[in-house]
């Protein structure tokens, strides 16, 4: 049966020291799986890669993990996906993930996040591709990357139009429902009654 909608989610391999950052890693996972999407992510079964991945599985939803051979035995990959590809590099592994997806959100995560996220973000300014692109924040994790975007702006690196291009939510079904509404996957009425 074909998804709803295929959204990417980058994360952490480890769980993090909040309990909130797990708590929004299953409440992403439920909602995709509940509402007749995919989740397409870096394969690992590890902090929260793996409780997305559980979580999405478990509400019945597809997993697409992606993940290095490098990578296979570090992060430990998730065997219960529902489609587990093992790739050579990590660019082969961002491009499988890219193309797999209708938009993409980040999640709490390390340096392997943020890289991710940067990346999907300049394609999208680059013209790469038109697909949204959010950033959870969670218990004000991003507050400091918030400012900082801000602080590019106001020295003329970043433009206005560039911060457009992403969508920035504390509530994860808000940022969910409208990264999907921006992917044109359904019609926002139908994402009202969600």
């Amino acid at each position: 049966m074909k998804p709803a909608f295929s959204l990417c989610v980058y994360c952490g391999s480890r769980p993090g020291a909040h309990p909130a950052y797990g708590a929004a890693a299953q409440q992403v996972g439920r909602w995709i799986g509940e509402h007749g999407g995919q989740l397409v992510y870096g394969g690992g079964h590890n902090g929260l890669m793996g409780m997305v991945a559980d979580a999405t599985l478990a509400a019945g939803g597809q997993v697409i993990g992606v993940i290095p051979q490098a990578l296979v035995e570090k992060e430990w990959a998730h065997r219960g996906c529902t489609e587990l590809h093992v790739v050579d590099t990590m660019h082969d592994r961002k491009r499988m993930m890219a193309e797999r997806a209708d938009a993409f959100v980040a999640l709490p995560g390390g340096i392997g996040t943020f890289e991710e996220f940067f990346e999907v973000w300049t394609w999208r300014q680059l013209g790469y591709h038109d697909k949204p692109v959010g950033l959870l924040n969670i218990e004000g994790l991003y507050d400091g990357l918030e400012s900082f975007l801000k602080t590019t702006v106001r020295a003329g690196f970043v433009n206005d139009w560039q911060m457009d291009l992403i969508r920035i939510g504390r509530d994860a079904e808000d940022l969910l429902k409208n990264l999907v509404n921006d992917a044109g996957l359904a019609p926002a009425p139908q994402l009202d009654q969600i």
